[in-house]
């Protein structure tokens, strides 16, 4: 029996695969999208280099909003992924590139730099070229299309962007080429006012770019504020995008959060600085430069068992070997700095026990915590109190995790559960806090009081000597009253006694 060729014997069965799984894409129903998922997996499994079975089920998994699978099925094609077999150069000229892009992204005037390219030749060749045919700068346009969307999704937004206009670049040049052979007939546009147009992908990615450009100037101009010492310049551009309407990428507001987190440490602004620490690890519970930065904050203000748990939740963090994340996250741990980061937090975990076991643990510093200075008045207390009550109530937490772009509906109960527990804990200690302060400043006004009383008991004052010269001439004027009625009386006496009449008047 003769062998004959694999797309021989195969070819029907893809043909089928891929027919049904057309019909299922094209009904737009989830159940039906899933169900074509498992029609091009097998037809991947029967041809791995199926061009349109790739195409379908990424667009599938963007459908669906699986972004991470789509990032997983392309992650070869995701420019801040470096292989082991690349070449130093390469890598440099990328990364160039990646800083020239943000130095563009700063100014609002175009840039008429004619050496700005998305990509560098060798770049473009080992990364984006690997594996496809010579033609396939028009067949695979659809990964820069559909790998930048998920990017976005994702937080990575210079991936991002470079994707989604190198993808577009393509699609203009493939519809320019296809545009020479049409007909005067082909460029009429049938349009209709009571049947809408719908949105299609260029006007996607369209927005989607200037949604990134418009991101990435402010976190370049927080960056920028930040590093110059400029607190409040950079509080104000990451609050910017934090509070923005169109919520941002939930990777992307991790990285905006704990780098405020920063610049509110820096301002002294204690509370608030923990309750970006607090929100970033609700969106990311394994973000270690957000735990160390809390434990730092519980430090500062002797909340000792706080500051505990925050470094033994760091170090069970480092052991763990699954901390390098999915292939397509950047990794921000190197191994060889975890033994000396566990010697550090060994160390600061037994200086935390010694410190709770000798009885250090109930004296905090509410003052830092509150933001007022020592010896405040009450009316400063009762504005730092008003201020931070307003902010950090748990309710206003919750209304912000709903304009984030978080992917998954469960994820998201989740970032809440964590989110209200985290907030609730430091709005206990805010009014702890308060309390706390309230109680010294009533002490304090109590003695001034006390002391004040005494002084007047001891030496009075001219005021108090006035109201007593007061008091004793309205004690004479009452005598010489009663002595001048006495004596009319008297003489009212002799007249009637003259007139004969002897009966006693009752008085």
């Amino acid at each position: 029996m003769a062998i004959h060729p694999w797309w021989k014997r195969n070819r029907k069965k893809v043909d089928k695969y891929m027919k049904n799984a057309k019909d299922l894409i094209t009904s737009q129903d989830p159940n039906d999208v899933v169900s074509a998922l498992s029609l091009l997996n097998s037809t991947l499994s029967i041809s791995p280099n199926h061009e349109l079975a790739l195409e379908l089920k990424a667009r599938s998994l963007l459908y669906l909003r699986r972004f991470k699978d789509v990032a997983v099925l392309l992650h070869d094609y995701i420019p801040s992924l470096r292989t082991d077999n690349e070449d130093v150069s390469s890598v440099v000229v990328a990364s160039s590139e990646l800083s020239s892009l943000r130095l563009l992204l700063l100014s609002d005037s175009p840039s008429h730099d004619s050496s700005f390219k998305c990509f560098s030749y060798s770049y473009l060749k080992k990364k984006v070229m690997a594996g496809l045919s010579n033609n396939s700068q028009v067949q695979g346009q659809w990964r820069y299309l559909v790998l930048g969307q998920a990017c976005y999704h994702l937080g990575l937004m210079d991936d991002a962007i470079i994707l989604l206009q190198t993808g577009k670049r393509l699609a203009t040049a493939e519809l320019r080429r296809e545009s020479i052979c049409w007909s005067d007939d082909s460029f009429i546009l049938f349009t209709s006012e009571s049947q809408p147009q719908p949105i299609t992908e260029s006007e996607i990615v369209s927005q989607m770019l200037s949604q990134i450009k418009l991101f990435l100037r402010r976190r370049t101009a927080a960056l920028a504020a930040l590093n110059a010492g400029l607190y409040s310049e950079s509080i104000r551009h990451f609050s910017k995008i934090i509070d923005s309407r169109r919520g941002a990428p939930q990777s992307f507001l991790v990285d905006c959060l704990i780098r405020r987190a920063s610049a509110y440490k820096s301002a002294g602004r204690i509370a608030d600085s923990i309750a970006d620490c607090n929100l970033t690890l609700a969106l990311d519970p394994s973000c270690i430069e957000a735990l160390e930065t809390r434990a730092e904050l519980f430090r500062s203000i002797r909340c000792f068992p706080d500051s505990l748990h925050d470094l033994e939740h760091l170090k069970l963090l480092l052991h763990d070997r699954s901390l390098t994340g999915p292939v397509w996250k950047r990794h921000n741990i190197r191994y060889r700095e975890i033994p000396g980061k566990l010697c550090e937090l060994t160390s600061n975990i037994k200086q935390m026990k010694e410190k709770i076991t000798n009885g250090e643990n109930g004296n905090e510093d509410y003052y830092s915590l509150m933001g007022i200075e020592r010896g405040c008045l009450r009316s400063e207390l009762n504005r730092a109190y008003l201020l931070l009550n307003l902010r950090h109530k748990p309710e206003r937490s919750m209304t912000s995790i709903d304009r984030f772009d978080i992917i998954d509906e469960q994820e998201l109960v989740s970032v809440k559960n964590r989110a209200r527990m985290s907030t609730l804990l430091l709005y206990r200690l805010i009014q702890k806090g308060y309390y706390a302060v309230m109680r010294d400043i009533e002490t304090v006004e109590a003695d001034k009081a006390a002391a004040i009383d005494n002084r007047r008991i001891e030496t009075p004052m001219d005021g108090d000597k006035a109201a007593m010269a007061v008091v004793r001439k309205s004690n004479n004027n009452l005598k010489v009253v009663k002595g001048v009625f006495c004596r009319d009386m008297a003489a009212v006496g002799s007249l009637i006694s003259r007139a004969g009449l002897r009966q006693p008047i009752t008085v």
